[in-house]
């Protein structure tokens, strides 16, 4: 905590993945799951330490006045506090994992062994077989002789430095885990299932590969590189080649994190340290294992079903079903979606539809995280088939993103689409679609306004909302938000969106400040607000302000949360809820209570700067009254949790919310699909 009242954004960020963490060791959860959830621990952190320890360091090298001027933080203490918070929730992983993992697994009749010495003879006649056979071909054994600077390691990549009896030469050989599969089905043992890591089968192999030594031990490495672009001037030259020249760099970066395995002995680590030209706080134990996002990669082997989630396939929109033509259902009246308990088919059918409708003259799109295999581009490439107008906006720098957004964007223009990239120092975050059809000897838009990707891949996982209307307030609005992205205009004269960086941060202030003005008029004043992250200052000192004034304060906040709860005097008027549970809560949904007449919005802008003054993003009201009614009992289902919940306090350690006995258990997405399903079902 940086003065008290404000909480650091990275040890807010850790304290998240730390509730990632507890749904790994909830033993309520199917142990399938929880294996999955140590998966997203893992890879949350990677790129944690990818991006936010790398941006640290970089700060950390420039001088004491210029820190002053740009930060609030001593990167150093930050760095410090992190290694620490870090070091800790690495030794509850590595507990849950031996302890509670391998154990449960096993009592389920699988065992996952965690040393090649476990293998009976079958076992490792069988492992010596796949080395020889699959895996020799795909390894690359290198010598490091002393005082020699160690080969370059990739990014992620799996490695075991391995010792001899005979010699004070190193040995390096990759882990080919971007190649085969990382768990491998063994021989039964004892009527167990039995599974292997991809490692230890090397680890077997190892004599094979250093044939003129006498190998004494091995020990696991993974480095962490810097995943920043640093592509400089964004206002001079052409952006987007300057994206693709720094994404070949990017695996190539600085080392913001060695993992090791703690076994290694101190002069191995300490020559670790220097043939890698690593500094000490480079250097992280980490276990026998590394990238456990390999995780989502362990399939169950038995047949039982309570080992896994159980399934919830999404539901059939009421309205959509049996409608036949989605464009005619949405002209009668707004409808909502809910992602991933709603088919996201509607989507890529909503742009065929367009694409084959005679009336139709253009679409345009935004796209921030496109799939791999995108239907929805695929649909948009018919569009543009069959004769319409298709107007595209690509953020080129969505991170991690950025190669697959550049593919379909080029494949789009080949197709004669109008494409748009990025702007200089500003990314374009809302997610819009806009359909332009001709009725009436005019143009009636019909819109698409989400706070999710265009991605059907993530919509499996990721609960979002999408509303789909055609009133003139809100589609003809979507299209003058259009218009700038076209360089058309400078500023959008929205009077019912609020489009940020030039209206959001105000229209959010109005409407805290008309509840600060209702509670001290004596008035009942609220605020329901839902976001992943909390992280602007100015918003969480006008969320104090309100508190203080009298203003009740409910927030839902999966992930960063800076403002401290429940503070007399300054917060005591607000409580923090955070759900983890099987779908990534993803929606932005802010309610006030605006005299009784309450009034909603929804967006794919958090309350952190970025969105609010350095990304293009659309504040969207709900009007409809079906739609709202439909909006606010979601949103009071997650305010009622009381089973995936965690309370955010100023000690960040996340307890999960008090059960009462005379209140019945309610986990919100379950009760959501339910809800959901009745809906679908009555219709």
């Amino acid at each position: 905590m940086s003065n008290g009242k404000i909480i650091s954004r990275d040890i807010s960020w850790l304290s998240f993945n730390h509730r990632v963490l507890q749904e790994a060791q909830d033993p309520k959860v199917p142990i399938f799951e929880r294996i999955k959830f140590l998966a997203i621990y893992s890879s949350n952190l990677d790129e944690f330490y990818r991006v936010r320890v790398a941006v640290l360091r970089e700060f950390k090298k420039l001088n004491k006045n210029d820190r002053k001027d740009w930060l609030r933080i001593k990167p150093k203490k930050e760095l410090k506090k992190i290694r620490a918070i870090v070091h800790q929730q690495q030794t509850e992983f590595g507990m849950i994992f031996r302890h509670q993992v391998l154990p449960a697994l096993k009592k389920e009749g699988i065992v996952l062994y965690n040393h090649p010495d476990e293998y009976n003879s079958q076992q490792q006649a069988f492992a010596k077989n796949i080395f020889t056979q699959q895996l020799r071909a795909d390894l690359v054994p290198q010598l490091i002789p002393p005082n020699e600077k160690a080969p370059f390691l990739k990014n992620k990549g799996l490695y075991l430095l391995v010792t001899f009896t005979d010699t004070d030469h190193l040995g390096l050989i990759n882990i080919p885990s971007d190649i085969h599969q990382r768990f491998w089905n063994l021989p039964a043992s004892q009527g167990h299932f039995a599974i292997g890591f991809l490692d230890d089968i090397v680890r077997i192999g190892l004599s094979d590969c250093f044939a003129s030594y006498t190998i004494d031990n091995a020990y696991a490495l993974k480095i962490s590189r810097d995943a920043e672009l640093y592509i400089g001037d964004e206002f001079h030259g052409d952006l987007v080649e300057k994206i693709r020249k720094s994404l070949k760099k990017r695996d190539t970066g600085v080392a913001t994190r060695m993992l090791y395995d703690p076994k290694m002995p101190m002069p191995i680590k300490a020559q670790l340290k220097d043939i890698f030209e690593l500094k000490k706080n480079d250097l992280f134990p980490g276990g026998r294992y590394h990238n456990f996002h390999d995780f989502f990669q362990l399939a169950n082997p038995t047949s039982n079903p309570h080992l896994e989630n159980p399934p919830l396939p999404p539901h059939e929109h009421p309205a959509f079903k049996h409608a036949k033509a989605l464009l005619d259902a949405i002209a009668i009246k707004d409808h909502i979606l809910h992602f991933p308990y709603q088919k996201y088919d509607y989507i890529p059918r909503l742009i065929e539809e367009a694409a084959c409708d005679s009336k139709v003259r253009y679409l345009k799109i935004t796209l921030y995280r496109v799939a791999g295999k995108s239907k929805v581009v695929e649909a948009l490439l018919k569009a543009k088939r069959n004769g319409k107008d298709v107007i595209v906006f690509i953020e080129a720098k969505a991170r991690f993103d950025e190669a697959s957004n550049l593919h379909w964007g080029q494949e789009l223009e080949k197709a004669g689409a109008k494409v748009y990239y990025s702007y200089p120092n500003i990314k374009v975050h809302t997610k819009l679609l806009l359909i332009g059809r001709k009725e009436n000897n005019s143009i009636r838009h019909y819109a698409y306004l989400g706070t999710g990707n265009f991605n059907e891949k993530t919509a499996r996982i990721y609960g979002d909302h999408a509303l789909l209307t055609s009133q003139s307030a809100l589609a003809d609005e979507v299209e003058a938000v259009f218009r700038i992205l076209e360089k058309k205009l400078t500023k959008p004269d929205t009077k019912h969106l609020l489009v940020a960086p030039f209206s959001a941060r105000t229209g959010f202030e109005q409407r805290i400040d008309q509840e600060i003005a209702h509670a001290k008029a004596g008035g009942e004043a609220y605020m329901i607000l839902k976001m992943n992250s909390l992280e602007d200052t100015r918003m969480i000192e006008k969320l104090y302000e309100a508190s203080n004034a009298g203003v009740k304060i409910k927030m839902i906040i999966r992930g960063i949360c800076r403002l401290v709860p429940g503070i007399p005097g300054l917060s005591e008027n607000i409580i923090i809820t955070s759900i983890i549970d099987r779908f990534l809560e993803h929606a932005r949904v802010y309610i006030f209570g605006n005299r009784g007449q309450e009034v909603m919005y929804i967006s794919s802008a958090d309350w952190m700067e970025r969105n609010l003054d350095r990304r293009i993003e659309v504040v969207v009201p709900i009007y409809d009254a079906d739609v709202f009614q439909e909006l606010r009992l979601i949103i009071n289902l997650q305010l009622q949790d009381n089973t995936k919940a965690r309370q955010i306090d100023s000690t960040q350690s996340n307890p999960y919310l008090e059960q009462s006995n005379h209140i019945p258990s309610l986990r919100s997405q379950v009760a959501i699909y339910r809800y959901l399903k009745t809906k679908s079902e009555l219709t």
